[in-house]
């Protein structure tokens, strides 16, 4: 069980923030009666890879751990973008964790089953570029028996790898959860049905969260990989022609999405690597609405919902949160926030007695201003 789902955790909540700021606070039980039919909620099926991986380093006889964080080729699981740690494990604060220990290219590493090398170094020195060693199927089963899933210090008890996978785990492509995607079970996913709410995937190569160096969180989320299934982009299509709003679950789905995305809302199925980055300023092309779990600002994840909703509204959030009780993290509580015509710099027109005039957030200024229409 994910943490959510314990039973000694209490009722899950949902914060609702609709397109004009307001918000509510229900039960999480309550997305199975928010949408309207005809409208199209589309998910992230990626399965989650057991991407922690502890061994030593060869040359100093120092452990390390290994987090794979990125795809260096998709889908060839003999090469992958690695962050490095010194000693120790997740019960220790990512941000408090060692360095590892001076790793330069061609270093090798044993892994458990895995001998691996450092391929080379990339401009930090806890970021490789880890090459495992060995034929494909050999290397799948020696991550399968020795990799663990990353997890972080808020979670204390070691998690197994089906405690990271969602409902709807196809995939295993992604390095951490899809975690907004354990909101979604079989009893919404029926109740959906029944109200004529369509429902949708796409595969997306979730990254890490935390690599415990700022300058390297800075950078995140790296380039990410995704599929968009033709019958997803059709459904998307649909929903668009007739009008009704195309809600995701998870941030990775408003990544992949909008990467997608033509100027027109079009969206293209296929493969492609996410290397866009969404917040302030974004003008999205496809998603009306977006289900995530509770994050804090200057998190990539919090700076994304800025393309959602003008400071204003989203700068009071974690504060009221905090004071409702809510959870961060995987714990369960969710937001369901709708984007606001003001949120990425659109316009919105007003009468007044001499002219008309548009209310325009500028998100560089952090203000709203009344612009004159002629």
């Amino acid at each position: 069980m994910i943490a959510a789902d314990r039973p000694d955790r209490p009722a899950a909540r949902l914060c609702a923030v609709d397109a004009e700021g307001r918000t509510r606070h229900l039960h999480r039980a309550a997305l199975a009666t928010l949408l309207a039919p005809g409208d199209l909620v589309v998910a992230n099926d990626a399965a989650t890879l057991p991407a922690s991986l502890h061994g030593w380093h060869h040359d100093s006889e120092s452990p390390v751990e290994l987090r794979l964080a990125g795809w260096v080729t998709p889908g060839d699981p003999t090469c992958f973008v690695a962050v490095a740690f010194g000693a120790g494990d997740h019960r220790i604060r990512t941000e408090d964790r060692p360095a590892p220990p001076p790793l330069s290219a061609g270093d090798p590493l044993a892994l458990g089953p895995l001998a691996a090398v450092v391929e080379r170094m990339l401009d930090h020195p806890r970021l490789i570029q880890l090459h495992l060693l060995g034929p494909r199927n050999d290397v799948l089963a020696g991550l399968a028996r020795h990799g663990k899933p990353i997890q972080y210090a808020h979670v204390p008890q070691p998690l197994a790898l089906w405690d990271v996978w969602t409902r709807i785990a196809a995939d295993p492509v992604a390095f951490e959860p899809p975690s907004a995607g354990f909101a979604l079970d079989w009893a919404l996913l029926a109740a959906w049905r029944k109200q004529g709410v369509g429902f949708a995937t796409l595969t997306h190569a979730a990254g890490i969260s935390s690599t415990g160096d700022p300058a390297l969180d800075r950078r995140l989320p790296f380039d990410e990989p995704y599929r968009i299934p033709e019958r997803t982009a059709a459904a998307i299509a649909r929903a668009k022609a007739s009008g009704r709003r195309v809600v995701v679950i998870g941030t990775t789905v408003v990544r992949a999405l909008e990467a997608a995305a033509a100027a027109d809302g079009t969206v293209r199925a296929g493969d492609g690597v996410a290397t866009n980055r969404i917040g302030p300023g974004t003008s999205l092309c496809v998603i009306d609405a977006l289900l995530t779990g509770m994050h804090q600002p200057g998190e990539s994840h919090f700076e994304l919902l800025r393309a959602f909703a003008p400071d204003g509204v989203l700068d009071g959030l974690p504060a009221a949160l905090t004071a409702e009780g809510y959870r961060g993290h995987e714990f369960g509580d969710v937001m369901l926030i709708e984007r606001s015509a003001y949120s990425a710099g659109q316009v919105s027109i007003v009468s007044t007695k001499r002219a008309s005039q548009a209310l325009v957030w500028a998100p560089s200024k952090a203000r709203w201003s009344m612009v004159s229409e002629t």
